[in-house]
Order: structure tokens, then C-alpha cells, then sequence
């Protein structure tokens, strides 16, 4: 079984640590499978790969708070990078012929840099089954309603995806009834939950003594996910640490991001040389060790990251970022509505160091335990359908087989009843 996986990549980790994760699932369960990961992440070499995967690194393009879509590195224009894109993505489905083709988020791809070869698979690889993956929430309903139709994702899901999956479940978003999914599109949805994630490749202990953490420390773990518009976070929780009372014993560690600015990302490491019981980190490709080590997790409202905790059951400050979309904001206030996570939103509530430090309290005092009852088994169900999808290209390319033989006979020699 051949798999070719496509992650766009503009914005933060989010897209590539979901399609790994997803990938090494699948490797692990499905005997001689093999995968092609097509992908724009600048830190794909710094992610530990499982065997039977593969990559082909495609061109950065970015995509800032404002949505608007620049080349990251190479002096060349949008467009042109675009098409080495699509050429690349071409080449590849041509020579690997892919089994199944797993899209993520985007139909047409980045900019319909998927074009050439949905209508490529189409033609020449019909038996090729293409699956689009979204996770729960994309935006707002009104933007990703108006995205859709303006992008004519609706025509391109009826015209080339078999199926939809999407990582979440309607407990927390609806995503056909708060898209407004037609009848065509909401037959192909499949939910499949949310991604639990395996503890990491060290134990609690381990990491706790690698950190200096005694028995009588709390370890508070902050993450900004890539980073990128990370420094406000990370600037108002050491203000809010200064404000915690004395009688908290806490070591913090932040992992900044690999995309934080280097001059922010200096700033904050100025601000920890002033306290020895800070230490900061740029980026680590096993977040889940980290986050079974600490006792309070501060991060950004990311799918992963949310996953990771949830998985962890860990207690949490879930701070989301507004911009360039609502989808953070969304997932947090759907999250703390079912008890899952504390969350403090900008723009809707007081986003300074004091209201930071008294959620901090809350959950240092364990005054109100999470309830982390929600389906996690998104991993399973991914897997299960792949399994389906590839039993049906099977019994397809069978049928196939056998009308292709038959109509090659003379006519006189089909005895059509048998047929």
C-alpha cells in the first residue's frame, strides 16, 4: 500500500505534527506501508521519522497575521513558487502512484497548487482514493463558509474526494452543520475524534531530574507552539510569575519556538538569566515527554497541542491567538465550556500578567479537577478507514479486471448472461 500525504505547511507546526502523527499511527498498524510525505515545514529534517516514510521538502511559502501569502526563503516571486510546487507535487504522484492520496485542510491545496494532480489521478489513477483531513474547527463559520464558495472547495470534494475525515467531534464543533455542508458533501464526513497522542520517548521522572525539579517543585511548561506570535505569551507569563507568592515553589521551562523572532527570543532569554528557575528551549520534537513532566501546562490553543494535554490529562491555561483566524479562540471556549481547560482569550477577557497568575493559582490549588471525558480515538478510526477505502479499491480494481477481460472478446464468444 502506497500512501502520498500532502501538508501545506504556511503557518506554525500545527499541519506537519498532525500528519506525522497520523503517519506514524498508521505505519505501526498497517503491515508494508509505505508513505510519501509532500510538505512546505522548514523544521520537517528536525522531527524524528518512522520507518517507511519519506519526504519531499516543497519550496516555504508563508502566511502571516494578515493571511496574505509570501515566499519565506527564496528570492522568487509567489506564483513562481507556487508552480515549482505544483511540478514537484506532479512528479511525485506520477512516479510513486499513490493507493490513497491524503490531502490536509485545503481541497485545491495552497493557492490550487493541487490542481494538476487531482485531475492527473482522476484521468490516469482512478482507482486512486483521495481523502480530505480537516481537524475540528478551521475558522469562524462565516469565513470558512464564504472561503469555501468563493474557492469552490464544495465542486472539488464532489468531483475528486471519496471521503471526508474529520480529526474532532460534533461534542465540541459540528463541522457539517456549522459549515453547512450539502447533503453531497456531508454523506462523504467521516468523524473520527480527536488524535491521542503516546507518552513520549522519556519518562516523567527522567525529564524531572534532567530539569532539576525536586519533589516539593511544580514544573510549569510554556509552549507557543512554532512561536511565530508567540512573545506575548511568554513575556506575560514571566510577569506573571513574578507575581506568584513566595510560597509556591515553581521551575518553569519555555520551549519559545523555532519561528519566535531572535530578538524576542533574546529578550526572553534575558528575562530567565534573572531567575535560576527558568530555563528556555527553542524547539524539541518530543513535547509530549515535556508535557507528562510538568504539572501545569500555559500554551496557545493549537489542535496538537490541545490533543497533547487532553492526552496527558494534564491541568492547563489555554491562551489562544485571535489572528490571522477565530479557530483557536473557538476550540478554547468550546474546550472550557465542557470543563476540559481554563483559558483566558484576548480581546474578550483581561489579558495581563494579574488575571494569568490568579488562573495560574486556580490550577496550582486544584480547586477544580478537569473532566477529560472527550473521544480521543481519532488515531483508531483514521486507520480503520484507510483500511475500508483500500478494501473497496481492491474489490474495484477486481471488477475492473474482470470487465476488461470479457470486453476484450470477440463479441460472438461473451456469453452475456454469464457476464
Amino acid at each position: 500500500m502506497r500512501l502520498l500525504v500532502y501538508s501545506h505547511d504556511a503557518f506554525g507546526l500545527g499541519n506537519i505534527r498532525r500528519m506525522l502523527a497520523i503517519c506514524e499511527h498508521l505505519l505501526s498498524e498497517i503491515p508494508d506501508l509505505s508513505i510519501l510525505l509532500l510538505s512546505g515545514s522548514p523544521m520537517l529534517q528536525g522531527f524524528r521519522l518512522p520507518k517507511g516514510l519519506d519526504y519531499i521538502k516543497l519550496p516555504c511559502l508563508n502566511r502571516g497575521e494578515t493571511g496574505e501569502i509570501a515566499v519565506k526563503y527564496l528570492g522568487m516571486g509567489v506564483e513562481d513558487t507556487v508552480k515549482l510546487r505544483s511540478e514537484l507535487i506532479l512528479s511525485a504522484a506520477i512516479i510513486f502512484q499513490p493507493d490513497i492520496f491524503l490531502v490536509d485542510k485545503k481541497p485545491y491545496g495552497l493557492k490550487n497548487e493541487l490542481r494538476g494532480t487531482l485531475n492527473y489521478l482522476k484521468t490516469t489513477l482512478p482507482e486512486t482514493k483521495l481523502v480530505l483531513l480537516l481537524r475540528d474547527i478551521l475558522d469562524c463559520p462565516e469565513k470558512t463558509i464564504a472561503d469555501w464558495q468563493k474557492n469552490d472547495f464544495y465542486t472539488a470534494i464532489e468531483k475528486f474526494y471519496h471521503q471526508i475525515q474529520i480529526v474532532g467531534t460534533p461534542a465540541v464543533f459540528d463541522t457539517v452543520r456549522e459549515y453547512r455542508f450539502p447533503p453531497t458533501i456531508a454523506e462523504k464526513v467521516r468523524y473520527c475524534g480527536y488524535l491521542h497522542r503516546q507518552p513520549g520517548q522519556k519518562s516523567r521522572t527522567r525529564i524531572r531530574q534532567e530539569l532539576q525539579v525536586s519533589q516539593r517543585e511544580r514544573l510549569i511548561l510554556v509552549t507557543p507552539g512554532g512561536g511565530e506570535d508567540g512573545y506575548e505569551l511568554v513575556d506575560t507569563y514571566l510577569s506573571a510569575l513574578a507575581l506568584l507568592p513566595a510560597k509556591y515553589r515553581i521551575k518553569s521551562l519555555i520551549i519559545c519556538g523555532p519561528e519566535m523572532p531572535k530578538k524576542q527570543k533574546q529578550l526572553v532569554e534575558r528575562a530567565a538569566e534573572n531567575n535560576s528557575q527558568v530555563r528556555v528551549g527553542e524547539f524539541t520534537n518530543d513535547l509530549m515527554s515535556y508535557i507528562n513532566a510538568a504539572d501545569i501546562v500555559v500554551s496557545m490553543a493549537g489542535y496538537n497541542t490541545v490533543c497533547e494535554i487532553l492526552s496527558a490529562r494534564k491541568p492547563s491555561v489555554i491562551i489562544p491567538r485571535s489572528k490571522p483566524s477565530q479557530e483557536q479562540s473557538i476550540r478554547a471556549e468550546r474546550m472550557a465550556s465542557l470543563g476540559l481547560i481554563k483559558t483566558l482569550i484576548p480581546g474578550k477577557e483581561d489579558f495581563s500578567s494579574t488575571t494569568l497568575m490568579n488562573l495560574l493559582l486556580s490550577q496550582l490549588e486544584g480547586q477544580q479537577k478537569p473532566d477529560f471525558n472527550l473521544d480521543m480515538n481519532g488515531l483508531v478510526r483514521v486507520k480503520d478507514y484507510f483500511l475500508q477505502l483500500m478494501s473497496q479499491k481492491v474489490c474495484e480494481h477486481q471488477l475492473n479486471q474482470i470487465y476488461q477481460k470479457y470486453t476484450s472478446l470477440p463479441a460472438l464468444a461473451i456469453d452475456r448472461s454469464a457476464v
